[in-house]
């Protein structure tokens, strides 16, 4: 059984050889202008069109690849630079909460777009050109079986003309010229029905590709804008406290007299029940007849509640220090949230 399976091996392989051998013959006849050959020029004008596609088709994904890789980058740099922020920002800084839920937000934003532009239009790519190595090949097939056909069809007309015509030789020959002739058909009338439709379908791919990628680049940066914006709104509070803490400190400095000449009575200036001074980082529009209105810059005098049971957690009660120092009254104190202030 093995020997027998080495004699169709070997028998196989002389097979093939000789069909190399027949056909670079073939060739090389047809190019000396000693044989006609099969020419279809609407064919011809499909495989040149497939050559054009499949090669347009590899640019386009190996270009989507690197757009993939640069997202990729910006995503890294994003994520080292958000980082760097995170670490910098101190936690008494305004916002350092809305900073952190940003960072990540930023985060997961990139990670989200370069996963949706693989999920989508890089997969559209990848399928779409799975099928062109199978048809390339089928396109070198049907080549290679128009060559027989036409060396088939050679050799029977040779038998036919020949002076001593030997009948079992051009039976022969007709039966070899009939098999080659049915497959080079077959595989040219397969190619001829699916190379149009194929070359039509390139128009529906690259319009879900990158309607696609517009899509999911006009949610990013959509979403992209919106957290810069928020950003953006965090360091100008920041700002705002930080020049206020300055004003403050300033206004302090040049209002407070020299220790020596603060009296034992100089005390007696400030309000009944007086605990300490804060100043109002954001403004505050009273809602109730009871509570104290604040703009940005505003100091007030905090006091103590006459009844301690009736301070609510987060509030204070106090009065305008303006008020105070130009009519000696606290009839006009009222309770303010204590997180719109900052204690001076």
């Amino acid at each position: 059984m093995a020997e027998m399976g080495k004699g169709v091996t070997a028998g196989k392989l002389a097979s093939n050889v000789q069909k190399r051998l027949t056909r670079a013959q073939e060739k090389v006849l047809q190019k000396l202008g000693k044989a006609d050959e099969t020419r279809d020029a609407a064919f011809e004008e499909m495989v040149a069109n497939f050559n054009k596609q499949m090669t347009e088709g590899t640019k386009l994904q190996k270009d989507m690849k690197a757009y993939l890789v640069a997202v990729k980058t910006m995503h890294d740099a994003s994520r080292r630079l958000q980082d760097c922020l995170a670490e910098t920002y101190e936690p008494d800084w305004f916002g350092k909460e809305e900073m952190d839920t940003l960072i990540e937000d930023t985060d997961t934003l990139w990670l989200d777009y370069h996963q949706n532009i693989m999920d989508k239009s890089m997969t559209t790519l990848d399928s779409y050109l799975t099928q062109f190595p199978d048809i390339k090949a089928r396109i070198a097939k049907r080549d290679r079986k128009m060559v027989d056909f036409d060396s088939a069809r050679h050799h029977f007309n040779s038998l036919q003309k020949g002076k001593k015509k030997d009948e079992a030789k051009i039976a022969k020959a007709e039966e070899e010229l009939g098999r080659a002739q049915k497959i080079f058909e077959e595989l040219n009338v397969e190619l001829q029905d699916e190379l149009p439709v194929l070359f039509d379908n390139r128009v529906a791919v690259y319009v879900n590709a990158f309607q696609s990628l517009a899509g999911h680049q006009e949610k990013f940066h959509g979403e992209m804008s919106k957290l810069s914006q928020n950003l953006n709104d965090i360091m100008t509070k920041l700002e705002e406290q930080r020049e206020l803490n300055e004003e403050t400190n300033h206004s302090e400095s040049a209002s407070s007299p020299p220790k020596s000449a603060v009296t034992n009575g100089s005390d007696d200036k400030l309000p009944p029940g007086f605990l300490y001074k804060v100043k109002a980082i954001h403004e505050y529009a009273a809602t109730d007849a009871d509570e104290l209105e604040l703009k940005i810059g505003d100091v007030v005098l905090v006091l103590a509640f006459d009844n301690p049971d009736e301070q609510d957690d987060g509030w204070l009660l106090g009065v305008q220090e303006s008020h105070w120092l130009q009519n000696k009254d606290i009839s006009v104190k009222g309770v303010f949230p204590e997180n719109f202030t900052q204690k001076v």
